[in-house]
């Protein structure tokens, strides 16, 4: 299959990602985007959702009420997009594909509304930190969804090398401080050989990926939302996929001054 690439980013994660944790104020208006990849991330997450559906999803029957909480949430952000026609049944896509509103499935009906993934973290009583108990995550940067189900956020990030004894503190009490008038995001910058967006695995040292130089910028546009009602807290991720080449000048070099 051909890459799914952008041509443009709507952020420049080259002059920030190696501010850790990074975070700034979101305009909630522009939380769920919609841009030129859409048609075909779409494509490839209906078919990852109808072929893979375990390996994409999970969902704790505990944070149902928060599942569905975000499924009510981001159908109102999108009555509001151009493209979009939001039935109280139906959704037509931008890209004109019909997709059916299955309430007892919250988080696979949103896989298949908006190109971005959702996770929920949620801190249980006595908890010291945010859980990951759902999510629908269709891109991975090498991370299994089955691994982080149920665990903290420390061990979420394991084995992450920035994500140290001083940064997890810190990061768990902005979870904790996060309103819901008040979103945040973030972007991170990667290099990748393997133009892949379902890709959970890491490349094996001494395979001919793991030796590949990379041909690709993938970047992560990181939204955290707060709900009002569950609480949960809403880890958004928006994938960007560039070939080096499409970069804007100066940009390949401050992404291999940052990235991993």
């Amino acid at each position: 299959m051909a890459p799914i690439l952008h041509r443009t980013i709507p952020h420049e994660p080259w002059r920030t990602a190696h501010r850790l944790p990074g975070i700034a104020p979101l305009d909630p208006a522009r939380w769920i985007l919609i841009d030129e990849a859409y048609g075909p991330q779409m494509a490839e997450r209906d078919r990852l959702i109808a072929a893979m559906p375990e390996r994409v999803h999970a969902l704790d029957e505990a944070a149902r009420p928060a599942a569905e909480e975000l499924l009510a949430r981001v159908l109102a952000e999108i009555a509001r997009v151009p493209g979009f026609a939001v039935g109280p049944d139906q959704v037509v896509r931008p890209d004109g594909v019909r997709i059916t509103c299955d309430r007892a499935a919250p988080l696979l009906t949103l896989g298949r509304l908006v190109a971005q993934d959702f996770c929920l973290l949620e801190r249980p009583e006595g908890s010291a930190e945010h859980v990951l108990t759902g999510a629908i995550l269709c891109f991975p940067a090498r991370w299994r969804l089955a691994e982080k189900m149920g665990r903290p956020l420390i061990a979420i990030h394991d084995p992450v090398e920035v994500y140290d004894a001083a940064l997890a503190p810190r990061v768990q009490r902005l979870f904790d401080a996060i309103r819901p008038e008040a979103p945040l995001w973030r972007a991170n910058a990667l290099l990748y050989a393997n133009p892949a967006l379902f890709q959970p695995e890491r490349a094996q040292p001494g395979t001919p990926e793991a030796a590949a130089p990379p041909r690709y910028f993938r970047s992560e546009r990181q939204c955290l939302v707060r709900l009002p009602q569950s609480r949960a807290v809403v880890f958004s991720i928006h994938t960007y996929l560039m070939a080096l080449g499409d970069l804007p000048p100066g940009a390949a070099e401050g992404i291999a001054a940052v990235a991993p």
